[in-house]
């Protein structure tokens, strides 16, 4: 797996009311409606100028506050396959690899890494290479066989539907209601 894209770069904090604007959390149930409202508080521009492939880079703790699966399910929505953080809130980063965004730990890359860079993420050699007139590599952990496998799927439930045989079956719409 491997991929090359556009840098969004943020800082510390990045909470997921800020990712998925909590105003939205119970007016919008269509996940095809999030990538519109992805960050808006934060980067008015970003919906508006992210494409598929753009990766997002963050500081110490990207993905704190509440443990809606919105946030990182309008990443997803976006088109983006990955978050290059410092380190990330414990259950966004569970939340990426279950919506197949793939959340990579590497403070080096996030030290040198400015907003508008394009990087090349190997995840089979684990690294990311920034482009440019002095490339540089940097190196991130191995995913777990657990965790690579759920995101070469594109996420938790496609992951089981192909390991139970019933991706042929029609998938249920997903909503997010408040119940």
């Amino acid at each position: 797996m491997r991929f090359t894209g556009r840098c969004w770069v943020y800082g510390d904090d990045v909470n997921t009311d800020v990712i998925f604007p909590g105003k939205y959390t119970y007016t919008l149930t269509d996940v095809n409606q999030f990538a519109a409202h992805a960050l808006e508080d934060l980067d008015p521009d970003f919906a508006r100028q992210v494409q598929p492939g753009d990766i997002i880079v963050g500081g110490r703790n990207f993905g704190c506050g509440s443990s809606r699966e919105q946030a990182a399910v309008c990443i997803k929505m976006c088109g983006v396959p990955a978050v290059i953080a410092r380190s990330f809130a414990r259950i966004f980063f569970r939340n990426c690899v279950n919506n197949g965004v793939l959340p990579i730990v590497c403070p080096e890359a996030v030290d040198v890494i400015q907003k508008g860079d394009v990087v090349t993420v190997d995840v089979e050699a684990g690294t990311i290479t920034l482009a440019g007139a002095l490339t540089r590599s940097f190196t991130f952990p191995a995913l777990s066989p657990s965790v690579r496998a759920i995101i070469e799927a594109g996420g938790l439930i496609p992951m089981l539907r192909r390991k139970l045989g019933s991706e042929h079956l029609p998938m249920p719409e997903v909503k997010f209601t408040a119940e």
